[in-house]
């Protein structure tokens, strides 16, 4: 059975294991790496999941597979574009991937995204064929602009895309 919940200040810890995780599991996915991230202080993990929780602006949310954390996803109000929030970190436990924790995950986030009013919600995927590619386009995001590097020195590249939220125009 899986749930989804929004992290708790206290919860940084599992934070920090699951985004080491995922870095070291999908290294491909991520503009970030293991090596940069695994640098980072116990203080500073706490004080980045304190600072989410409190914001009003980022939504850190945790997929559970009945009682184990599987899943992660965070969302950001873009600082630019006030009716624009933005997905990051999304990753799914290799041990619970096909139960449905992606999927729940990104409606949560979207749920999220219009409770506070935003009308459009962006993402970026590492391009091709690929299982989140995939479930983004099922869930009805779509590309939105050229690829772009997805870090420094890398050969792969990042698709952007979005999701229209509320009405999309005429009914009639």
């Amino acid at each position: 059975m899986i749930s989804v919940h929004p992290a708790k200040s206290d919860e940084w810890k599992t934070y920090r294991d699951m985004r080491l995780r995922a870095l070291l599991d999908s290294p491909d996915a991520f503009g970030s790496t293991h090596e940069a991230e695994s640098t980072k202080t116990d203080a500073m993990w706490s004080a980045r999941i304190a600072a989410a929780a409190s914001s009003g602006k980022d939504r850190v949310l945790f997929a559970f597979n009945r009682d184990d954390a599987c899943g992660l996803i965070w969302c950001k109000l873009s600082s630019d574009e006030p009716a624009v929030a933005d997905l990051f970190q999304m990753w799914i436990d290799p041990a619970s991937r096909g139960m449905g924790a992606g999927r729940a995950l990104l409606n949560e986030a979207v749920s999220w995204a219009e409770s506070v009013g935003v009308n459009r919600v962006r993402l970026g995927v590492t391009a091709g064929d690929t299982p989140a590619m995939r479930l983004y386009a099922a869930c009805g995001f779509r590309p939105d602009g050229a690829l772009e590097p997805l870090r420094e020195h890398s050969h792969l590249t990042v698709q952007p895309m979005s999701l229209a939220l509320g009405p999309v125009g005429p009914t009639d």
